[in-house]
């Protein structure tokens, strides 16, 4: 995984905007690219502290400070196995090079933290030993490090209560047991006072502790606001994008599920009280409550969909509607707004004249720049366009969008793509979310072709936006 120093600046500019006190940009020694990055960062005058990671060898300090950081995070080993195998010395020496490159590091006006690496599995004297002698030499704060997500809360407890007397504390733990943010608790309980978090707990195997959990949980459970949680989701969604590595739907705070509710009992209970099944509102983490439909939806969420797209229906309408969409989801459909509204029709006995159709469409993506152009009917009139892209669904729909004109201004909100069948023909189900002014509607399309699949879907949606 890899960023480009423009992702790296845009996700360390909105980490200062949410009051981040202290970003570690890169480490000086991975190479040209990655010092051109952190210098990058370092030229944008963020208010948080920014740092370079940097092994026990003085030329990584010399690397950070062109660089131009404001200080470094020095990681030495702690742990018998990173002492005598990894690095092949002695616990003596390990601290004689730890106080010397503190020293060095602090005469030349950074600021230095000590990260005692593997401390979760060192002898907790030695650890307090080493650390002891950072602090002495002169370091602004020292680590307690579960590199290898390996401790337990009360292991963790312990330990950290011993070295927050020494002086300031941080803690770095990663969820291999699944326990990072337990770990973080018990460290922030034991005297810890800075964490040392990810974006989405991306890291090294199951990755670090999530910042946007730890800031939620700070402000929620103990009254602690430590950075601006309306822009979690922003980073959240930044750094996804950036890094490739998709949130998995039951994410805790920046997940798709996290604010969606389908059962019945939850989406009646959340209609007649946003707190009914929400420990805070989703505003609190920049989202928007989202009410799904599928086999579980009741009553009251399909007349939701209904009032939200403003179909009337009588009860009896709304209870056939609603085991028509049980139905489909028994069937393992992903029900969408369109559904539902279709079905509506349907019971009602209406037919529903089309604004946009999707007469003909084009795409070639084998030369250097992916093509495509349609033919659609709008409003009775065939209109035809033609667009280019980073690939042929790109180009699809800069294609409808040219050729819909004053309509075009509907934002693609979201956009799924599942496979449906197996085999090189499989089919592919493309699930797209597009909203206009302040209404919105979620519309499904399937198809052996990716790109129809995904025009049809942005077709019916825009042509039920434009017909309210």
């Amino acid at each position: 995984m890899s960023l480009t120093p423009s992702e790296k600046v845009d996700i360390a500019r909105k980490l200062d905007t949410a009051g981040v006190s202290t970003i570690e940009a890169g480490s000086a020694c991975t190479g040209a690219g990655e010092r051109e990055t952190i210098s990058r960062v370092t030229s944008e005058g963020l208010d948080a502290r920014v740092t370079s990671f940097c092994r026990g060898i003085r030329g990584d300090i010399d690397l950070a400070l062109d660089c131009d950081v404001d200080g470094i995070n020095l990681v030495v080993p702690a742990s018998e196995r990173h002492i005598e195998r990894k690095v092949g010395t002695s616990r003596g020496g390990v601290v004689e090079t730890t106080v010397e490159l503190v020293e060095y590091a602090r005469e030349h006006g950074l600021w230095v933290e000590v990260l005692g690496e593997d401390g979760s599995r060192s002898d907790p004297e030695f650890l307090t030993e080493l650390l002891g002698a950072a602090v002495d030499a002169g370091a602004d704060r020292i680590c307690y490090c579960d590199t290898v997500g390996y401790a337990t809360p009360e292991h963790t407890g312990d330990v950290v209560a011993e070295l927050a007397e020494l002086g300031p504390t941080s803690t770095h733990t990663h969820d291999d047991l699944g326990l990072a943010v337990a770990n973080a608790f018990a460290s922030i309980r034991a005297g810890a006072d800075l964490v040392h978090a990810t974006i989405n707990g991306i890291g090294e195997r199951a990755g670090n502790v999530a910042l946007e959990e730890v800031a939620i949980a700070l402000a929620e459970g103990y009254d602690n606001e430590t950075v601006d949680t309306g822009g979690l989701y922003d980073l959240g969604r930044t750094v996804a994008d950036a890094t490739g590595i998709a949130l998995a739907p039951n994410k805790a705070v920046v997940g798709e599920n996290a604010f969606t509710h389908e059962s019945g009992i939850h989406t009646d209970g959340q209609l007649k009280d946003d707190a009914m099944y929400e420990p805070y509102p989703p505003e609190r983490v920049g989202r928007e409550r989202r009410l799904a439909l599928g086999k579980h939806t009741g009553r009251a969420g399909v007349a939701a969909t209904l009032a939200e797209h403003d179909v009337e229906a009588s009860d009896a309408d709304v209870a056939e509607i609603t085991d028509r969409v049980t139905d489909l989801g028994d069937q393992g459909k992903r029900v969408t707004d369109a559904d539902v509204l279709a079905l509506a029709e349907t019971v009602q006995g209406r037919e529903r004249e089309r604004r946009v159709e999707l007469e003909d469409l084009t795409a070639a993506s084998g030369n250097a720049t992916p093509t495509a152009s349609v033919r659609l009917r709008v409003d009775g009139d065939e209109r035809t366009a033609s667009g280019t892209g980073s690939g042929p669904v790109d180009a699809a729909v800069a294609a409808v969008r040219e050729a819909l004109g004053p309509g075009r201004d509907a934002t693609l909100d979201s956009y799924h793509v599942d496979a449906i069948t197996g085999g090189t023909d499989a089919l592919v189900t493309v699930e797209v979310e597009m909203s206009r002014d302040a209404q919105s509607v979620s519309v499904a399309a399937s198809h052996a072709d990716i790109t129809r699949a995904s025009v049809e879907a942005m077709v019916d949606a825009l042509d039920r936006l434009l017909a309210n």
